[in-house]
């Protein structure tokens, strides 16, 4: 930058106008180095409890994370956001030892002990220094199998849970997912995204210990080691801390059947300037053989800046500012879906525009050159996302949670790769069916319901 400011200033000092360097084309990408696994040592506790520990790295740090199988697929039908209940008070301390203390211990370790969840798992950990792995993997043991779940603090953590709800539903985007996952998903736990607010304040922690109970167990557990770290002290540790957790409940794998039906769901928001819509449909899951197929057509046609649904409806006619697609997995389970939020008067026209762009992938195979750089977007990210500490830990945990191989990640950029313009067409014409999409858009019904109905069946959803 210095550079290019001073041959401009003298420049004009001369009375002369600075001449622009010529533009050289960029030179063509290189062959990607194929991706290999470092070495790892994996064990199973008697409990069943699975290990993996991965020297990795030079940073004196270590990620440690224990994952268990459970989450909201395995609440009941009246039970919505009991895991969430269940995982907030399971960071209110242990028998032994206060809140307060588990992050002070955590601090003085050089990190924070987090406890997250989603659908289908839960998970305890976090980054340390590399000297601390032993005690703090005996921490987050401490935690996952001697929760305290204090009475004191139930009442403050559903009147927590009750207002990120309020603010949840206030919000267009989430009230599209919701009636999308309601669409598919109509008889499954991912089909019930939101409990009622009564429904939420009336948890007890008698249902609170009982989900506890009935689902974290040795048996669903695996735990992650990534980073630098003592080998044999680590090892020593894991066994001292969670050789005797009971075996518990077997992972049970609640898979879906969902449903693939076109219709046109309108949430009415009286007063909205723009319309928030998302579309999709069932799709092939991670252990089918057009998987890696589908995340690279998905990257071309809507899941990257560079993609045709991008291009169309916001370079082109700039109808929108963020719009993506993506593939969402559960296990044995997936589906495809575009998001985009656009201004009202264009609701109609946005979906024409995305359709066209489905039907015309579905009816003409893309270029080379074009699936070329979107190949090449996919690998950089793939390699991109696997080279740090919590990337690779992930990447582990993804393909252990789909009970995939080590070839899928070995050769996930040989597999990237190798995909052709008539493998993406053929993709497109049998998993994107645009008769089988589901259509929920948020707006002003008053506005927009004559231009939804040429689109299917409306089912109109009355404001809240």
């Amino acid at each position: 930058m210095y550079a290019s400011i001073f041959v401009a200033v003298l420049a004009g000092a001369l009375g002369a106008s600075p001449v622009a360097p010529a533009r050289e084309a960029p030179p063509a990408p290189g062959t990607p180095k194929e991706f290999k696994l470092p070495p790892r040592q994996e064990f199973t506790l008697p409990n069943g409890m699975a290990v993996t520990l991965v020297p990795y790295g030079n940073m004196p740090k270590v990620d440690v994370q224990l994952a268990v199988r459970t989450g909201n697929v395995h609440e009941g039908p009246k039970e919505a956001w009991l895991a969430d209940l269940t995982v907030r008070l399971l960071q209110e301390g242990t028998t032994t030892r206060g809140a307060e203390q588990l992050a002070q211990e955590a601090a003085r370790m050089g990190g924070t002990l987090d406890v997250g969840a989603t659908a289908d798992e839960t998970t305890f950990g976090g980054t340390v220094l590399a000297d601390f792995a032993p005690q703090f993997v005996a921490l987050v043991a401490d935690v996952a199998r001697h929760p305290k779940l204090p009475a004191s603090e139930l009442e403050r953590v559903r009147n927590d849970l009750a207002r990120e709800l309020t603010i949840q539903k206030s919000r267009p985007g989430t009230l599209s997912l919701e009636r999308f996952h309601t669409a598919l998903y109509p008889d499954h736990p991912y089909g019930r995204l939101f409990p009622t607010e009564p429904q939420l304040k009336g948890y007890t922690l008698e249902q609170v210990r009982g989900f506890y109970d009935a689902n974290f167990s040795a048996a669903r557990s695996h735990l992650y080691v990534v980073g630098q770290f003592d080998g044999q002290a680590t090892e020593k540790a894991i066994r001292e801390a969670f050789g005797d957790w009971q075996k518990g409940p077997e992972v049970v794998n609640n898979v879906p059947k969902p449903i693939a039906q076109r219709a046109v769901h309108l949430i009415d928001r009286p007063g909205a300037v723009q319309s928030s819509i998302r579309l999709g449909l069932p799709a092939v899951d991670p252990s089918h053989p057009d998987y890696m197929k589908l995340l690279v057509t998905n990257s071309l046609l809507g899941g990257s800046f560079a993609s045709r649904i991008t291009s169309n409806i916001r370079e082109q006619k700039g109808y929108t500012y963020s719009p993506f697609s993506s593939v969402t997995n559960h296990y044995r389970d997936a589906y495809w879906s575009q998001v985009a939020d656009v201004t009202t008067n264009v609701t109609g026209a946005s979906l024409k525009e995305i359709f066209l762009e489905v039907d015309r992938l579905r009816a003409e195979a893309p270029s080379e050159k074009e699936l070329a750089a979107i190949k090449n977007y996919v690998v950089g990210t793939f390699v991109l996302q696997s080279s740090a500490r919590g990337g690779l830990l992930a990447r582990l945990r993804f393909a252990d949670f789909h009970g995939l191989p080590d070839s899928y990640l070995e050769n996930y950029i040989q597999d990237v790769l190798a995909v052709t313009p008539a493998d993406v067409q053929k993709v497109a014409r049998d998993y994107l069916k645009p008769d089988k999409m589901a259509i929920v858009v948020v707006g002003d019904k008053k506005v927009i319901e004559k231009e939804l109905k040429p689109f299917g069946k409306l089912v109109v959803v009355p404001a809240k």
